[in-house]
């Protein structure tokens, strides 16, 4: 029986990567090697579609970019001097090869692509009434809504309808958008979701990290800024427009705690100096005796070193990760359903015995993970377990993006920290404070009234309407603080 392993059904999900290169001799070489860069971010699916200046090409199939453009020919097959990609797991919309990004649509203008991170928060509203008027949807995907408005808009221009479009639009995007005329990189009007730009010679590449812009050889040139459009036409000017009018930007905190790979820069700070710092900050709140410092790998890691430097207990690795464990595997027998984490973590027995242990994790979500990870170290020896978070507890669901559990299922949403310390059967449990997490990455307190971050998950204050969800419960979603509109 295939199932999924259940340390990742432990994990909240990356969302989506996106990738894009445009006056590029190898466009869709480019992209598939930035798509590798962005793996992390999306592991269930992965597309390509290049541009020749004549016809539009795809390619995409279940599983990760290796297994889907490294064959030989894979590349041959997507021609062109522009190319966009993808990386997804699935948020809305759900599986399935119909909802495999880049989407692609013969529009009355040509031939329309995009490539999409995000969540639209009203596309279920959107797409009824899309339905309605005629309507036909080839996928689930929310992001078929944006290529649907776009084609019904009455703008003369793709980008004026797009704007059109974007206009109706509530929640968090990047896009990366192909047409014949060129490309076009947007964000969203408070910047949830991630979008940088960069060269590699006269080539345009838009990326949803920096380190995708590394692994090809690119130059980093700026973020894509919240609410902005970038458009690229093939001469290679750049046009930038901000039809949205001006936003308290909102860029997604969690991008720092462990979204983006710790190479990447975000929000203008090095991630593996933030995670380092969220580390520090936790230690001064969270001071307990104990032997050694262990990070959960990987994530762990950047964070339990910054714990240990300021607290000066040492750093070591007690907690061992194969790396040979895809997120499937084949489940040998009952007895073996409870050994999902040992498959992927190994107790360093001979570091940790007789030990009294920090561990140092990301998040907290459902908490089985955790209490499995506590009973490893103390199978191994350790005479204390105290468990330490690096970030607030997440308590609400993410509709921006992030495939988050329903909140009835996350730990923090059902428990005080005292019963959620005894789920895990640690000796002690803590999170850093939301302030501590803002002090790490921005170097100040959060500001209740003009937060820099979406926090939503910590905090339950949504930066945006939530039209589906409120139609769901029957209600008004109940927002924390006033929500800006667009323009």
């Amino acid at each position: 029986m295939l199932i999924t392993d259940p340390f990742d059904g432990d994990r909240l999900r990356e969302e989506c990567g996106i990738f894009g290169a445009i006056n590029a001799s190898d466009a869709a070489a480019a992209t598939a090697l930035g798509l590798h860069a962005l793996q992390h971010r999306g592991q269930e699916a992965a597309g390509i579609v290049s541009f020749d200046g004549q016809e539009f090409y795809a390619r995409r199939g279940a599983g990760h970019v290796a297994e889907n453009f490294s064959a030989a020919g894979a590349i041959a097959e997507l021609p062109g001097f522009m190319a966009a990609g993808h990386v997804r797991y699935s948020t809305t919309g759900g599986a399935g090869l119909r909802n495999v990004q880049p989407l692609y649509a013969e529009l009355a203008s040509g031939g329309f692509a995009v490539a999409h991170n995000g969540n639209i928060s009203n596309a279920r509203s959107l797409r009824d009434d899309l339905v309605r008027r005629g309507a036909i949807f080839q996928s689930t995907s929310d992001t078929e809504v944006i290529i649907h408005l776009v084609a019904t808009s009455r703008y003369p221009t793709t980008t004026d309808r797009l704007i059109d479009a974007l206009r109706l639009l509530e929640g968090a995007y990047s896009l990366i958008v192909m047409t014949p005329e060129g490309m076009i990189a947007c964000r969203d009007p408070l910047g949830i979701r991630p979008l940088v730009m960069g060269r590699i010679g006269e080539a345009v590449v838009f990326a949803s990290e920096t380190v995708a812009l590394d692994i090809v050889g690119g130059e980093f040139v700026r973020e894509v800024e919240p609410g902005e459009l970038i458009r690229v036409d093939f001469d290679g000017r750049l046009t930038s427009l901000r039809p949205f009018g001006n936003h308290s930007p909102r860029p997604c905190i969690f991008e720092h705690v462990y979204f983006s790979r710790p190479d990447s820069v975000f929000a203008g700070r090095s991630v593996y100096e933030a995670r380092k710092a969220i580390g520090g900050e936790l230690a001064r709140e969270a001071p307990v005796e104990a032997d050694l410092v262990v990070p959960v790998p990987d994530s762990g890691v950047p964070a339990a070193i910054g714990y240990a430097a300021a607290s000066g207990i040492p750093f070591e690795l007690g907690i061992i990760r194969s790396h040979y464990v895809g997120r499937t595997f084949i489940q040998p027998s009952d007895g073996a359903r409870h050994a999902g984490v040992k498959r992927k973590h190994n107790a360093n027995r001979g570091l940790v015995e007789g030990k009294r242990i920090v561990l140092i994790d990301d998040s907290i979500v459902r908490g089985t993970t955790s209490m499995q990870i506590v009973e490893m170290m103390r199978d191994a020896g350790a005479t204390q377990v105290h468990f330490r978070v690096a970030s607030p507890p997440t308590a609400h669901s993410c509709f921006y993006g992030v495939d988050t559990p329903e909140r009835s299922k996350l730990l923090a949403a059902r428990m005080e920290l005292e019963p959620m310390r005894a789920f895990i059967q640690a000796d002690s449990l803590a999170f850093v404070s939301i302030d501590g997490l803002y002090r790490a990455v921005s170097g100040a307190g959060r500001d209740g009234a003009r937060p820099g971050f979406c926090d939503a998950c910590f905090s339950g204050e949504y930066p945006t309407a939530l039209t589906d969800l409120a139609r769901r419960e029957g209600k008004l979603a109940q927002l924390s603080f006033p929500v800006e509109k667009v323009a």
